[in-house]
């Protein structure tokens, strides 16, 4: 029995120290650059020789990165949008419908997921140019829309199928139409899938890089474009300032996120 213990134990301290490893090698690159955003060396140097907000006092008060940051907010909110208004008649069609190649439908909408996103990028970026909308505002909304959609339908599918449809149709039962049934009982109910779906649909479009450079012009870019071409002309520690406020926006959004679905859940 002691000995059963024992192993238990060490078995159970195996698995923490696989756990904390596994969290260091994810969340070190995270700390290394928050703490190279406050270096005063002009370079990405670790350790930094010294701290300093000068590099946060750069990047807001350079206009072409404040408007890269309302860019990608205005095509993330438009994004997450869409992703809400077309991926819930779409998961009713999938989870709901009776029709012949409903499950090659479902796989139609996730399969932006498995395509790379250079072949999407490349094929985008043909069409858009023979529209003539590269560069617009237009054009990066359609392509992070590509990407966002199949977050929004998975996450409401999901819902619809864990959702008892006998509490919708015991509402129609008691006199309310279908719509109002949906409307007042449905869609409260499968709350939280919408919400997952709209947040995961704008952190895709916030971190969205290799379809926006394709979409991207010279006075059009949105934050990830900003950042990849300033990489390219000169590695300073503007770059770990920018970072280092995108994870921290990240992280707020899931805590809000986490906070919704726990009130949704009470």
């Amino acid at each position: 029995m002691i000995l059963t213990l024992n192993r238990m134990g060490r078995g159970r301290f195996v698995l923490y120290a696989i756990a904390g490893a596994t969290s260091a090698f994810l969340l070190l690159p995270v700390v290394f650059i928050a703490f190279l955003s406050f270096g005063s060396s002009q370079w990405l140097q670790f350790p930094p020789p010294g701290w300093t907000l000068k590099w946060y006092e750069v990047l807001f008060a350079d206009p072409r990165w404040l408007a890269s940051m309302l860019v990608s907010l205005k095509v993330g909110l438009c994004v997450m949008a869409l992703s809400i208004a077309l991926g819930l008649p779409a998961a009713f069609a999938i989870v709901r419908g009776r029709f012949p190649g409903r499950a090659a439908l479902h796989a139609f909408f996730i399969s932006p997921m498995i395509v790379p996103v250079i072949i999407l990028a490349i094929a985008l970026y043909a069409l858009i140019l023979k529209l003539g909308l590269n560069g617009s505002f237009l054009a990066f909304v359609a392509a992070h829309l590509i990407l966002a959609l199949p977050f929004s339908v998975i996450c409401i599918v999901n819902s619809l199928e864990g959702f008892d449809i006998s509490v919708e149709k015991a509402a129609i039962i008691c006199g309310a139409t279908r719509l109002q049934a949906i409307r007042r009982v449905t869609l409260p109910a499968i709350r939280l899938g919408i919400l997952s779906g709209a947040l995961f649909s704008f952190l895709v479009s916030w971190d969205e890089v290799v379809l926006s450079i394709f979409m991207a012009s010279p006075g059009t870019q949105t934050l990830p474009v900003k950042m990849w071409t300033t990489l390219r002309q000169d590695l300073t520690p503007v770059i770990a300032a920018v970072s280092t406020l995108l994870i921290v926006m990240t992280i707020a959004v899931m805590l809000v996120a986490a906070f919704l679905r726990r009130r949704i859940a009470r």
